[in-house]
């Protein structure tokens, strides 16, 4: 199934997950690139509409990141946020400068009823019956003079240049945060671009992507095995779900009980899959290897990699056993991983080569590599809001 699509273009905003997660609650989907992507790149996606996403950095500032100059030429809408605004205005003909005073948290704006962005879009309204909105505000750069052919929806005291539009090719930018719930009618400014101004179609929908997904899996894997490394935890959970729904007996999963879990949570994970779901699952006991290596280790990323590093020993050790196969029974070809969205943007970032490494994960290291696996990962496009969903 075709889905409409939104492309956020990252210029390294700390809430640039966010921006996708609130267009995903509006039923659209979207994918995070880095803002430095080819024309050609941009031409191909076949968006319905593109968002630039905020930045730390300064428009003016030396070999300072600009949005491909084919986003303007495609005929859809662009939504700049706060640097995404700014470099539109610049871009195009407009003005940016360091502000004499830096504006961050609560603000309130005057919204403009004339624009499509913000038409009965209001918290409240003034004496004189002006539109106001309650924003969250983080800049010191501001656009001081407009581009061609566009006009002011939004004012403040401070900002005098709170959003601008290009009615006639539907560009719109907004020196605030729509996507922080401190905006608190950002979400509905969000839909108002991605579903009015857009047009795009309310397809992202869970129960679909199942039937989707379920599709998807059974012809990459076909008649051969996977293997799946089962924690217990949500992701991997609904990984092997959905896998054992498309392909059934085809899926084993390896249970590798580290010690770490609650109390009795890896009979209820063996009781849930082995016995309801009559997935097949082998439990390998590993706790005292796991607490060898963690003992006197305090620091929060150590313990990750050391959780990681064994983690992958233990499963190579049974991966290689079902790899080979046994009594004529063909081995194992694919690797199943219940990689999320943010797993790969947080790791690097696949897809953002702008994302900052927060945190490391296993699941999107080189255990594929290793195995001599193919690799299977049905949920990487999806948020662990859409995870629980699912």
């Amino acid at each position: 199934m075709s889905h409409s699509k939104i492309l956020i273009l990252d210029f390294g905003s700390q809430v640039t997950q966010l921006i996708a997660r609130r267009v995903r609650e509006a039923h659209v989907y979207c994918e995070i690139h880095p803002c430095d992507v080819s024309d050609e790149f941009v031409k191909s996606f076949g968006a319905n509409g593109i968002i630039l996403s905020g930045s730390h950095a300064s428009t003016y500032e030396e070999d300072t990141d600009k949005a491909p100059q084919a986003i303007f030429e495609l005929g859809v809408p662009v939504l700049g946020i706060c640097y995404g605004m700014q470099t539109m205005a610049q871009q195009l003909g407009g003005k940016v400068e360091a502000g004499t005073k830096r504006e961050f948290g609560y603000a309130e704006i005057r919204a403009r009823g004339h624009s499509a962005l913000f038409r009965d879009i209001q918290d409240r309204t003034n004496a004189e019956g002006h539109g106001l909105l309650d924003v969250w505000m983080s800049h010191g750069d501001k656009v001081t003079e407009l581009p061609p052919n566009f006009k002011v929806i939004a004012s403040n005291e401070t900002t005098p240049i709170a959003a601008f539009a290009d009615e006639t090719r539907k560009f719109y930018g907004v020196q605030f945060h729509p996507e922080v719930t401190h905006t608190k009618l950002g979400q509905a400014i969000l839909e108002r671009f991605v579903l009015d101004i857009c047009q795009a179609k309310p397809d992202w929908i869970m129960g679909d992507y199942i039937t989707e997904a379920v599709a998807r899996i059974k012809a990459q894997v076909g008649d051969e095995e996977v293997i799946l490394g089962l924690s217990g935890g949500v992701d991997s959970s609904v990984a092997a779900a959905l896998i054992h729904r498309a392909i059934g007996d085809q899926l084993t999963c390896v249970f590798v009980d580290h010690g770490l879990l609650r109390l009795n949570e890896g009979d209820m994970v063996m009781d849930m899959f082995a016995g309801r779901l009559h997935v097949k699952v082998i439990r390998v006991d590993a706790t005292r290897q796991f607490m060898g290596h963690l003992a006197g280790v305090s620091e929060p990323e150590a313990k990750r990699k050391i959780i990681g590093r064994e983690f992958v020993e233990v499963f190579k050790a049974e991966a290689a056993k079902l790899k080979a196969g046994t009594g004529g029974h063909k081995g194992a070809t694919f690797l199943a991983q219940g990689t999320i969205y943010p797993d790969v943007i947080e790791s690097g970032g696949a897809k953002s080569k702008k994302a900052v490494t927060i945190k490391s994960h296993h699941n999107v290291g080189g255990l594929p590599a290793t195995l001599g696996l193919k690799l299977l990962e049905p949920l990487r496009d999806l948020f662990k809001d859409e995870v629980r969903e699912l």
